[in-house]
């Protein structure tokens, strides 16, 4: 049995979460679309385009996500997710990712050019010349105020 869209309309839910419904079906929807698009290719040949570093972070994308579609699947079961061991492999995944981040960001900070550093941090650097030196030596010229 088909529902048409008045039906849907009519049926009794609280209007102030409208917008969350509408947002969640979009959002159900490019997920959707994502996965048709990632299951087009297979995966030995997405994995033969990708560096190392790049395998493992789709890897690591892809169970997070199925484990969060498992999370919310709970949730609508009524389950609390907070309670199931999906929590603990959230987490568990969550822990290499930072692992994978850091390696990267390990290997951006190794391309560096450490003489564009120096030259940068030396001349940001103030350097008193002759001149400058015997001005800052000097006292300012002005009148002295008494102290009480």
């Amino acid at each position: 049995m088909e529902m048409s869209e008045d039906d849907i309309n009519t049926e009794e839910y609280p209007t102030e979460i409208h917008d969350y419904l509408a947002a969640f079906e979009k959002s159900l929807g490019s997920v959707d679309e994502m996965l048709k698009t990632m299951m087009s290719v297979s995966r030995s040949e997405l994995l033969q385009k990708l560096e190392p570093l790049e395998q493992a972070k789709m890897d690591l994308v892809s169970v997070y996500a199925l484990n969060s579609m498992f999370w919310v699947y709970l949730a609508t079961q009524g389950i609390n997710p907070k309670e199931h061991p999906v929590k603990q492999e959230l987490e568990r995944i969550r822990t290499y990712m930072n692992k994978v981040k850091e390696i990267a960001d390990k290997k951006k900070a190794s391309k560096l050019d450490k003489g564009a550093a120096s030259r940068f941090v030396r001349n940001a650097l103030w350097e008193p010349n002759a001149e400058n030196e015997h001005t800052s030596k000097t006292p300012a010229k002005g009148k002295k105020r008494k102290m009480d």
